[in-house]
């Protein structure tokens, strides 16, 4: 019988930086996981996957429409898509493998198969019982299917975004249902591809949550892109024949009965907690009414030794949220102060253009009865935007009337995933727009764009 110092259970974002963290703190260290490659649903099935897909479909899209107009002649690219498939599996691959060499690098023993907690201080993995002082429970989430729909997900004709990163050929059609974060991203995926792709969202505006601007401009963007859009609409089944589907939904706005065929449907409705198999009810551990472990402050479950992190505790299924979590209780478990700001945790979407957030949106301080203003600025008055067939979209800085103390941050635009950042640093140390304002910026930079926003919640940006 191993004995550990920490065993943590799942080596997705959340779990493999917890581990790595506990063992730079001088913890002695196990991870647990089944999966035959390190990194999770994020490194396997999710984030780097689909990123892999959305780069390489942006660059047949830059041939398409943008080389001629560079002086760049050359025949149309044709898409391999075996080829491509096989270029997502070589990022996949890299990125597992490196995984494990920091586990090897840091002294974190990987223990293979899938874990359970028999009880207090134990954890199961295959015949074997492992004892550990701390167990962090990092076992990720899983797809959400679609709430009160029939609806069997066979990862063929009806898949999640796990099916949909290995689909054997390009559909001609798909029909995807929710218009979130996965559903947006796979979609534009295959339009790029020339896939016929309708998506339906239940509520009246996609991207919920977003800033009402931002996602209402995000959806014009994406119409021209060729996407189509069905909302309010609540799916109601989804029957396959003869290898293609049918959706059967109602229109929210008159009850009325809809219906469209696919040769695909992609089911993006969300995620749920993965606890399945560890044992929770027996052990006596907590759950919320979603379904979720109940944590406190320190990531303390109800039972004692037992800790919880990532997308199986609340708040937002982020990979990075998760890898806060991760290092904050390692740094609890040896002693230290383990801190996650839940306020400044940026989201993005890695379209083309991105779209990415931070903090408070315009809609949550009307609720608040705050006062604040609002700084603008348009990728149309940036001259690298430009340059580069990017001018589409706008940088949206929101700011205490009184304190001029950032807010929120709201983009859609080139780059978007890291220039958010900026305001992120800005916002933990409490900076005012001002001091962004009256920060310099390289030119020309997409990055002017977020300091003329800033300008503009004083006297006015240069060069809107």
């Amino acid at each position: 019988m191993a004995q550990y110092d920490v065993i943590i259970i799942g080596s997705g974002p959340g779990g493999y930086v917890c581990a790595i963290r506990c063992a730079q703190l001088g913890l002695k260290t196990a991870c647990v996981e089944g999966r035959d490659t390190l990194g999770g649903t994020c490194l396997n099935v999710g984030c780097i996957p689909s990123k892999a897909l959305l780069h390489a479909t942006h660059q047949l899209h830059e041939a398409q429409h943008n080389f001629a107009k560079m002086g760049l002649t050359a025949p149309a690219p044709e898409v391999d898509w075996e080829k491509m498939l096989a270029y997502k599996d070589d990022v996949i691959g890299q990125n597992t493998k490196g995984i494990e060499f920091l586990f090897k690098k840091n002294k974190v023993d990987w223990l293979k198969g899938w874990g359970s907690i028999p009880g207090p201080g134990k954890v199961k993995v295959g015949d074997e019982v492992h004892e550990a002082k701390h167990i962090v429970i990092a076992s990720g989430s899983e797809a959400s299917g679609v709430p009160g729909a029939e609806v069997e997900i066979d990862e063929k004709t009806v898949v999640t975004s796990t099916g949909a990163l290995e689909l054997p050929s390009i559909p001609k059609s798909m029909v995807v249902v929710g218009g979130g974060v996965i559903g947006l991203e796979m979609g534009s995926v295959y339009a790029r591809l020339g896939t016929e792709v309708t998506v339906i969202e239940y509520l009246d505006a996609i991207t919920p949550g977003q800033d009402a601007e931002i996602a209402k401009q995000f959806q014009k963007i994406l119409k021209k892109q060729g996407l189509s859009f069905v909302l309010g609409a609540a799916v109601k089944k989804v029957s396959v024949a003869d290898g293609r589907a049918t959706v059967d939904y109602t229109l929210r706005k008159d009850d009325s009965a809809q219906s469209m065929e696919a040769d695909v449907v992609l089911v993006a409705t969300g995620r749920k907690p993965f606890t399945k198999g560890l044992n929770l009810d027996a052990l006596g551990v907590t759950l919320t009414q979603r379904g979720q472990i109940e944590v406190d402050d320190r990531y303390k479950t109800s039972v004692e030794g037992v800790y919880a992190i990532g997308d199986v505790i609340e708040g937002p299924m982020l990979a990075h949220k998760a890898e806060d979590e991760g290092m904050a209780v390692a740094e609890i478990l040896a002693g230290q102060h383990g801190h996650v700001n839940y306020t400044v945790i940026p989201g993005v979407i890695y379209t083309h253009p991105e779209v990415a957030s931070v903090g408070l949106t315009e809609e949550m301080l009307k609720k608040e009865g705050r006062a604040y203003k609002v700084g603008k600025f348009s990728f149309m008055g940036n001259g690298r935007a430009k340059a580069v067939f990017a001018g589409e979209g706008f940088v949206k800085l929101l700011a205490d009337k009184e304190t001029d103390r950032i807010l929120g941050c709201h983009v859609i635009g080139p780059m978007a995933g890291d220039l958010i950042h900026e305001v992120c640093v800005a916002m933990e140390f409490g900076a005012a727009a001002e001091d962004l304002a009256r920060t310099c910026h390289a030119h020309p930079t997409f990055s002017e764009a977020m300091r003329e926003a800033a300008l503009a919640c004083g006297d006015g940006a240069i060069h809107a």
